[in-house]
C-alpha cells in the first residue's frame, strides 16, 4: 500500500484523468473531492462490498434457474 500525506488543498494525481483533493479535516474526518471520467464507478469501500455481494447472490440464483431449467 502507498501512503501519502497530504495537506488542506492538496491534491493526488492517478494516471491522466483521476484526481483526488482533500477538501477539508474536522478531527478525524477527511472529505475528498474526486475528479474523474464519468465512466469511472467511485464507491466507499463498504459499499462497493455490498454491490459485489448481491452481484454474486444474483449470479447463483441465476445459475440456479438455469440449472433447474426445463426445456
Amino acid at each position: 500500500m502507498l501512503v501519502l500525506t497530504r495537506k488542506l488543498n492538496e491534491k493526488i494525481q492517478i494516471s491522466d484523468d483521476i484526481e483526488i483533493q482533500v477538501l477539508s479535516v474536522d478531527g478525524d474526518q477527511v472529505k475528498l473531492g474526486i475528479s474523474a471520467p464519468k465512466d469511472v464507478d467511485i464507491h466507499r469501500h463498504e459499499v462497493y462490498q455490498s454491490i459485489l455481494e448481491a452481484n454474486n447472490q444474483a449470479a447463483k440464483t441465476i445459475n440456479l434457474k438455469n440449472f433447474f431449467k426445463k426445456d
